[in-house]
């Protein structure tokens, strides 16, 4: 397929809270490597693949004698194959590894599960193994993950943690601490860490108040950057803040990722900048009624650049490179393949010191003593707390 590669520099809201999510029908794998899709329109619908760490991005077709369902949920493994799951009926679905195999689509059925109650059985973000795959379902007062491939005898249950849990986090690179964001009854939400390799073992995350509710949305396990959705600065009104795994600082919640006509998302984290959280890009997806377009920010800036989308951009969708550069997947029709390339423009001087304004009250720090462990947040001053060095 034809495609492009746009270099580009930039130029110069609160709505509900929930952890981000890719879009529907586009996940990318966690090493930027491949991406996948449903394709095709109205009753036609297909899995594709993308290659995108190739000298030009390209697309293969991996359609089946039965089209996908619109619900059909895709996710590609580092090996270039592509999980689907697919809703059979109201309780039960199924699993199966779609791979190209010389001028058809070669496909491995992996089993099924059955979820009770109405909720779907939703896959979690690819894993940073590559390798494994995880879905969720939510129950009335439980949620349970399964092991949907990767596994030795087709998918199998993990864990299954009290409370209603959403969202989903990978926490280092290895594919074993996931985050989710917890409710227990009627409390607030708070994020917690779950240790895929100790039967589901959960470890508080994120506590900024005893009220507030406090979502983990992005994570970088080079630098621990995190990217945080709360209330805790403003009761009622949720704001985007970043903090650091492993610090003792407070969350901070710059004005400059705050829009009051539009609503603000980051969907990638630059990798490879370790143990140097402020020097990371963050790409933003903003929505507003003129449409969707792209904010370039890193905690170090001063300011969150905007630049208007690429023709054809998938929304929401992207992936950074180690050097910083963020690769958009884009499909039109002369270009039904393509990536645009956008960078975070530098900006002289140092940033200013931290207000009032950019912290929230009472803020917490993430403290984890190892990388396999995360454990609760320390209470951390407000005031007179400065980065050492």
């Amino acid at each position: 397929m034809t495609a492009c590669a746009i270099e580009t520099t930039a130029e110069d809201g609160d709505h509900e809270g929930t952890a981000v999510r890719p879009p529907a029908g586009f996940a990318i794998t966690a090493n930027g490597a491949y991406a996948a899709r449903l394709a095709g329109s109205g009753d036609a619908l297909y899995a594709e693949r993308w290659t995108l760490d190739g000298p030009e991005p390209y697309a293969v077709p991996l359609p089946l004698d039965q089209p996908e369902e619109p619900d059909a949920q895709l996710l590609p493994l580092a090996d270039g194959r592509v999980l689907v799951c697919r809703r059979v009926d109201g309780r039960r679905h199924t699993f199966s590894l779609l791979y190209p195999t010389g001028p058809g689509t070669g496909e491995l059925r992996l089993g099924s599960v059955e979820a009770p109650g109405p909720g779907p059985v939703e896959l979690l973000p690819p894993s940073p193994d590559g390798i494994c795959a995880y879905a969720r379902h939510i129950g009335p007062e439980s949620t349970t993950l399964w092991l949907v491939a990767g596994g030795a005898f087709g998918p199998e249950r993990v864990a299954e943690l009290p409370g209603r849990c959403a969202g989903g986090v990978w926490l280092d690179r290895t594919g074993r601490i996931l985050a989710l964001d917890r409710r227990l009854g009627d409390g607030p939400v708070k994020t917690v860490a779950v240790d895929l390799e100790r039967g589901g073992e959960v470890s508080p995350l994120l506590q900024i108040t005893e009220a507030s509710d406090d979502r983990l949305l992005l994570a970088d396990p080079d630098s621990g950057l995190l990217l945080i959705r709360s209330d805790a600065p403003s009761p009622g009104h949720e704001r985007l803040g970043w903090g650091v795994l492993g610090s003792l600082l407070p969350v901070r919640f710059p004005d400059c990722l705050r829009l009051d006509d539009a609503a603000v998302t980051p969907f990638a984290v630059q990798p490879g900048q370790v143990l140097m959280p402020e020097s990371c890009g963050v790409a933003l997806r903003i929505d507003a009624a003129a449409g969707s377009w792209v904010g370039l920010w890193r905690p170090s800036g001063r300011r969150m650049h905007q630049v208007a989308a690429p023709p054809g951009w998938v929304a929401g969708a992207g992936a950074w490179s180690p050097e910083g550069v963020l690769r958009l997947p884009c499909s039109t029709q002369e270009l039904p393949c393509a990536l645009a390339g956008l960078s975070v423009p530098e900006e002289p001087g140092p940033e200013p010191g931290p207000g009032p304004e950019g912290h929230a009250g009472d803020g917490d720090g993430v403290a984890r003593p190892r990388a396999c462990r995360p454990v609760p947040l320390q209470q951390a001053p407000l005031t007179d707390r400065k980065p050492a060095g």
